[in-house]
């Protein structure tokens, strides 16, 4: 049984998903070539590759995301990695039932660099009715995330491994005490992703690696006591 209590949008994304699921093996082809080859392609051409791919989070980690949203109230979700908008429509959803369930508003900050993901994605929030939550900001995420207003209560970085670390930098700041990150893929490529560990050490994060699919890291922002003077 789904989390998504909506029929209309759990048939969307259920189309959306097995789009997805038919382009998995090919991105798997190109990726274990890519690891394989002695003279692996720069990272410039891997994301010309990767463009056009709609392969969306996984749909347990995408409802895992959603439960997450509804259990912390989250009114104010910041996406870094938009893609096609599949995991998006996720958040969206858990930020209007948190709305309908206690009242106030709420929104999904989403960012996307590739404009024909970004035209994809919001005729995909229109098609679902929840493009009234979502703010999709279309560009590079280190100028489409400087500003952010008010507390953020859940991030996820689904996003192009090197710019991962500069999203979370980002949007630290705005983490209110308790805020969830969730960052995909963290297990399959551990070794790309020690900036991002070494942030999180640093930053007032308590984190732990879930035995999803490529591994699901999620990461909690905690208070740093005040130091005391002598």
């Amino acid at each position: 049984m789904s989390v998504i209590r909506d029929p209309e949008l759990d048939r969307l994304l259920a189309d959306l998903h097995a789009r997805s699921d038919a382009q998995v093996a090919a991105m798997r082809s190109y990726e274990a070539e890519r690891t394989q080859n002695a003279h692996p392609p720069a990272e410039e051409e891997v994301r010309a590759f990767r463009s056009d791919k709609l392969v969306a989070l996984d749909r347990d980690k995408a409802e895992f995301c959603y439960q997450l949203c509804r259990a912390n109230n989250a009114r104010r979700i910041v996406e870094a990695g938009t893609s096609y908008g599949v995991s998006t429509l996720y958040l969206a959803a858990a930020v209007r039932d948190n709305v309908q369930a206690t009242g106030g508003s709420g929104v999904v900050i989403g960012t996307e660099y590739e404009p024909n993901k970004a035209r994809a994605a919001r005729a995909h929030f229109e098609q679902a009715a929840l493009n009234g939550f979502i703010d999709l900001r279309e560009g590079d995420l280190r100028n489409t995330l400087r500003q952010i207003s008010g507390p953020v209560d859940f991030m996820l970085v689904d996003i192009w491994i090197p710019m991962a670390r500069p999203a979370l930098e980002l949007v630290t700041p705005h983490l209110r005490p308790g805020a969830i990150v969730v960052c995909d893929n963290i297990e399959q490529y551990r070794n790309e992703y020690a900036d991002y560990f070494a942030f999180l050490e640093t930053s007032g994060f308590r984190t732990m690696t879930l035995p999803f699919d490529g591994g699901l890291e999620l990461s909690v922002r905690c208070r740093v006591p005040a130091v005391q003077a002598n």
